[in-house]
């Protein structure tokens, strides 16, 4: 029986940023689709009504992967009849090509390649900084680091949407993915994302630790965490 009393500190085989284009795409597909089966864009719509969203705003998704999620974003945007823009950031080459490739009907959007704690990246580069199932991949102390990294560069309002880890979020993942995924690294991922997610005292404590007190922390379905944090009154910002 797996440990759920401590966050697992294994690396995912999706941690290697040197996958090749014959391993990334089809993985893109499947991850698209679980996004679409646990409401995973829910967490977003659901921040930014909060937040409030202005025209010309530029949106943009850390740890983008083959960028649904800002393509979700972009259409939802165009349906607002806003001019937002939307900018994906990801450290593995074939992923964003894979996400370039797939949004070229979206003008909005755009993708860097680059690893989101370097310079590559500015303070008040964006209006709002988001990501999605990505910052488990950091142990605790980097992911203090990256929250205040994304803090930095946003200029009002960051959205972490991550996985609650819980025996039944574990076992159900393991289901899903037997029974649809083609993918060894999807089956193995997808139940260690689980064990690499957070409790809520957990994620309260490490925001305390990081000086951050401006933010929302919400449980949504299907076992996501869904955290705002406000740049205006934080100690850190």
């Amino acid at each position: 029986m797996p440990d759920f009393t401590q966050r697992s500190n294994l690396p995912e085989m999706m941690d290697d940023f040197q996958l090749g284009s014959d391993t990334i795409h089809p993985i893109m597909d499947e991850l698209e689709v679980i996004n679409k089966l646990l409401g995973g864009y829910a967490v977003f719509f659901d921040a930014l009504k909060k937040i409030g969203v202005r025209d010309k705003m530029t949106i943009s998704d850390w740890g983008c992967g083959g960028g649904d999620s800002l393509r979700v974003l972009a259409k939802w945007g165009r349906k607002k009849a806003s001019s937002l823009k939307f900018v994906g950031v990801d450290a593995t080459a074939t992923a964003v090509e894979y996400a370039r490739l797939h949004s070229s009907q979206y003008s909005e959007i755009e993708y860097i390649h680059a690893d989101v704690m370097s310079n590559d990246l500015k303070p008040d580069q964006f209006d709002i900084v988001l990501s999605s199932l990505f910052t488990h991949h950091f142990d605790n102390s980097a992911w203090i680091n990256l929250i205040r990294k994304m803090l930095e560069c946003c200029k009002k309002a960051v959205i972490v949407n991550d996985l609650h880890r819980h025996w039944f979020a574990y076992h159900s993942i393991g289901i899903l993915t037997h029974a649809f995924s083609k993918s060894p690294m999807v089956k193995n991922d997808s139940k260690l994302s689980v064990l690499k997610g957070f409790r809520r005292e957990e994620i309260e404590e490490l925001l305390s630790i990081a000086g951050i007190r401006n933010y929302e922390l919400k449980w949504m379905w299907a076992f996501r965490w869904q955290l705002i944090i406000y740049k205006n009154g934080n100690t850190n910002a």
